[in-house]
């Protein structure tokens, strides 16, 4: 088992969340239960599967919770992607994929 708060691919995942959370706070109303949740969803999920994977008790099953934070990231990357396209992300945070 590891110690999540040393890992530090789970502090950056944490810290995303955190920045995804407070962007898409500035996503309109009528979001609320569309992107804005998939997006939240989707972020959170991140750290909680590398913490998940971190808990149990093989090398392998780590890496296979790896494997799943890494597809939620791209995941992530797409809904992004998506909101840009939208105009919902505010002009200076607008990301270049």
């Amino acid at each position: 088992m590891h110690n999540i708060k040393e890992l530090k691919i789970w502090n950056k995942a944490m810290d995303l969340s955190v920045q995804v959370y407070d962007l898409s706070s500035k996503f309109p109303s009528d979001e609320r239960f569309g992107l804005t949740s998939q997006i939240r969803r989707c972020a959170v999920s991140i750290p909680s599967n590398i913490s998940e994977g971190a808990g149990r008790n093989t090398k392998g099953e780590f890496k296979q919770f790896l494997g799943i934070a890494n597809g939620s990231a791209y995941e992530l990357q797409t809904q992004l992607m998506i909101a840009n396209k939208l105009n919902l992300l505010m002009k200076n945070l607008q990301m270049k994929f």
